[in-house]
């Protein structure tokens, strides 16, 4: 992501959550040294993308969204294969993030991924009020201590 992407990544949060980030919140992103963000173009205009922080050998997605007449197109697979691969390539032991509980779809992609249902966050999520699915995809599966 780049300076040109903020308002196209403001877009999709607001077409795509029930509470979007403000658009100082997502260029702020730019000069957090722990985020990284992919963003996915057609002709020049952002049609969806991803974000992680990363903190010691860990990697969690703060946010992912795909812009709902672009969706089914393989679009939101392609920007979770690189925010993966990103992760896995520079050290990092996992990825982790939440889903709503009833967003089926998206948990089909991310168990396809190599996602793992690991936990639940109970009242994760409002408007409405749900429950998050945490969901880890591990790059080197945790050993039993």
């Amino acid at each position: 992501m780049n300076a040109g992407h903020i308002d196209g990544v403001c877009e999709i949060e607001k077409r795509c959550f029930s509470k979007p980030w403000s658009r100082e919140s997502v260029a702020r992103e730019l000069e957090n040294e722990s985020a990284f963000y992919f963003v996915a173009e057609e002709n020049g205009f952002a049609v969806g993308y991803i974000g992680t922080y990363r903190a010691a050998d860990e990697c969690y997605v703060n946010n992912f969204g795909v812009l709902p007449e672009y969706r089914g197109r393989g679009i939101g697979t392609a920007l979770l294969k690189a925010a993966t691969d990103g992760a896995e390539k520079s050290g990092m032991s996992f990825i982790s993030l939440e889903v709503r509980a009833s967003n089926l779809s998206a948990v089909g992609i991310y168990e396809k991924a190599g996602f793992k249902k690991v936990g639940v966050r109970r009242k994760f999520y409002s408007e409405p009020v749900e429950d998050g699915l945490i969901m880890t995809c591990y790059f080197n599966e945790p050993k039993d201590v």
